[in-house]
């Protein structure tokens, strides 16, 4: 199905909780779904405009919404809510296109300690597992784990591999790993237990920048395999474990 040809979502579906007083959370589906996915989209950028929201944080399924509720009432903020949930038109999700994001990959064990592993799990070679990988299209569903963290779905059936049963204290900045059904980037240097195939030499956090992060929720992600001097060439670094 295209991108264009999905079903609207019913925001009639949608439940809205409270978490606490300065907080209620938006609960979409319990599954992961494109469809779901472009309602969160469309729904976090429409609350935007509200008086009284402090930040949105969206997730494969739901919404977090906090409020400033030192200027203003928290219930009046849920009818704002409310309100704008009912006069939402989710067709209008159609006409948008998301971005791509194109991500230069260095993939080789140097870099990428658990190649051998995903590949004899996935029951692949090596070079399978990169040309896999790469030539799938993900796209950003959340934003979270450290800043710029983007948790990129679906990876491609034939290479789930659950994440490492003891994780690494310390994994480099620029890593490209997979578990289950996720794929990421690790924006900078952090414990972590996904299994790691590769590094970017782009960063992916711009401090400098409005935006912060070079990937945001929604955006389409491809990975492009680059060759070791490629790496280096861009700024990339070997040392880290």
């Amino acid at each position: 199905m295209s991108h264009s040809d999905h079903i609207p979502f019913e925001l009639s579906h949608i439940k809205m909780d409270m978490v606490n007083e300065q907080a209620c959370l938006l609960r979409f589906a319990d599954h992961i779904d494109d469809t779901v996915a472009d309602a969160i989209g469309l729904v976090t950028r429409q609350l935007r405009d509200l008086a009284g929201i402090i930040d949105t944080i969206p997730s494969y399924t739901s919404l977090l919404v906090t409020f400033d509720v030192g200027h203003h009432d928290r219930f009046a903020i849920c009818q704002q809510i409310q309100t704008l949930l009912d006069n939402l038109d989710m067709t209008e999700v159609t006409s948008r296109a998301s971005r791509e994001v194109v991500i230069p990959v260095y993939y080789a064990e140097e870099v990428g300690p658990d190649l051998q592993e995903v590949a004899k799990h996935c029951d692949m070679t090596v070079e399978e597992v990169i040309q896999l990988h790469s030539q799938t299209t993900y796209r950003a569903y959340a934003i979270g784990f450290t800043p710029g963290f983007a948790f990129l779905g679906n990876t491609p059936k034939a290479l789930h591999i659950p994440r490492k049963n003891t994780p690494r204290l310390k994994v480099p900045i620029g890593s490209v790993a997979i578990a289950e059904q996720q794929t990421a980037v690790y924006p900078s240097v952090s414990p972590g237990g996904w299994q790691i195939l590769g590094r970017t030499p782009t960063p992916l956090v711009d401090w400098q920048s409005d935006s912060l992060a070079l990937i945001e929720v929604g955006d389409s992600v491809r990975f492009e395999p680059i060759s070791r001097a490629e790496f280096l060439a861009q700024g990339g670094q070997l040392d880290g474990f």
